[in-house]
């Protein structure tokens, strides 16, 4: 993914917004490592580290929002600009995973 993905800015949710929509059918894509993924995750999302997402972008629903979400919400960012640029319904989950769990967020492990 080339850097000018980082330059914008994406268009964004809050977490307590991002659980709201994942209740009435959004996807949570999940672009950390697979490190952190195998440390806690939000369930039922999809896990696809930033680094494949450009090649593997078109296993994802274009039915469905997308919410991008990472640690703090910078690579999600870039990573909701770029699936934007392919066509999805995508917003970043600003703030990441410390928002999520203090929107009351679900996690698993």
């Amino acid at each position: 993914m080339s850097f000018r993905h980082y330059l914008r800015r994406a268009p964004a949710v809050s977490a307590a917004e991002a659980v709201r929509l994942v209740a009435d059918g959004a996807l949570v894509v999940d672009v950390r490592r697979g490190f952190e993924w195998n440390r806690v995750h939000i369930p039922g999302a999809v896990h696809m580290p930033l680094d494949v997402l450009p090649a593997r972008c078109l296993e994802l629903p274009e039915d469905r929002l997308l919410i991008t979400f990472c640690t703090g919400g910078l690579r999600s960012a870039g990573a909701a600009n770029l699936l934007v640029e392919h066509g999805f319904d995508a917003v970043n989950m600003s703030r990441g995973l410390v928002d999520w769990r203090a929107a009351g967020g679900p996690l698993t492990g």
